[in-house]
């Protein structure tokens, strides 16, 4: 694949380049955002990108974890060498990585891509990634170790449907935004309950973009129909270059269900599975087909909330 960047997209001659390094980070220097839903085509995109004006920092919330490569469509080798990746492989996945870290470490990344007189470019499909970097974080009390460790013994004695019909009751606005199986921001809402006695949906995300940052925003769709098949055939890579064997491997890591790393797409349908005695690829590929697909579409929906994104379709 060229060089074709100014091709595809030619909102990229907008962005320049900068001449000194930063000391801290000025997010009115230039900065593009890339995202869209799972399986849309944004890894073949930054091999458009010519990596001697731009380096990647990851915005997906599993390829931050090591060992998760295969389920999480992480960049292989070659896409990493192309082209410069920052925020991949730096957590274990038995370790919490939340947005507050995200934002800190991308914080960082842009400081050192700028100093080397590049752009950053933030690309993933972790929506609250870019809603939280671009905005900053609500005014919710911060994380309690005490209360999440409290939290998710309970979840492990009672099942994590008696942690989501608890959320319905203390914060049904947060129960109609998060799905059944994120288990990470389910926990997340009962701790903020736990911890002052009011739903984490009561606290509002700041409106004003966190200092003067201006993003160029580019949101990558596909025709419904290309999508799901894209998806159906992504999976049938998956299994083809060894998820099975990936989970295996987690498995004699001593990998359990709850590991924040394994509440991802790809992940929790085998540890689900596992739990139940049922594991059956066919089964397993099904469920994470239509938890994939049904994830695109939260994705979507929530990405067209940005009002500035420019919307192209990877095919034109």
């Amino acid at each position: 694949m060229g060089k074709s960047s100014v091709r595809f997209l030619p909102e990229l001659s907008k962005v320049k380049s900068i001449s000194k390094p930063l000391k801290k980070p000025d997010f009115t220097k230039p900065i593009l955002f890339i995202f869209g839903p799972t399986g849309v085509g944004k890894t073949e995109l930054l091999l458009d990108l010519d990596p001697q004006r731009f380096s990647v920092i990851n915005a997906d919330s599993i390829q931050v974890y090591r060992y998760l490569d295969i389920g999480s469509a992480k960049a292989d080798a070659s896409v990493q060498a192309a082209i410069k990746h920052y925020l991949i492989d730096i957590q274990d996945p038995w370790q919490q990585f939340s947005v507050g870290d995200f934002i800190e470490q991308a914080d960082q990344a842009c400081q050192e891509i700028w100093g080397e007189d590049k752009v950053p470019v933030v690309c993933g499909g972790t929506a609250y990634y870019f809603k939280h970097f671009l905005f900053g974080l609500s005014e919710a009390p911060p994380s309690d170790e005490l209360i999440r460790n409290h939290i998710a013994s309970q979840i492990e004695q009672q099942g994590r449907s008696w942690a989501y019909e608890y959320l319905k009751r203390v914060d049904p606005v947060s129960f109609e935004r998060i799905h059944s199986s994120d288990i990470y921001r389910i926990s997340r809402a009962l701790e903020v309950w736990e911890t002052c006695g009011r739903p984490l949906s009561s606290f509002s995300i700041p409106s004003e973009k966190r200092n003067g940052m201006q993003p160029l925003i580019i949101g990558l769709q596909r025709e419904a129909e290309v999508l799901r098949s894209r998806l159906g055939l992504r999976i049938k890579a998956m299994f083809d270059e060894g998820l099975e064997e990936e989970i295996r491997s987690l498995i004699r890591m001593g990998a359990q269900a709850s590991w924040p790393g394994l509440q991802g797409i790809g992940y929790r349908e085998f540890f689900q599975a596992r739990e139940h005695g049922e594991w059956s690829r066919s089964l397993i590929a099904d469920q994470i087909e239509r938890n994939s697909r049904f994830y695109a579409k939260r994705q979507l929906t929530f990405f067209r909330s940005f009002a500035e994104a420019v919307w192209k379709d990877p095919s034109d």
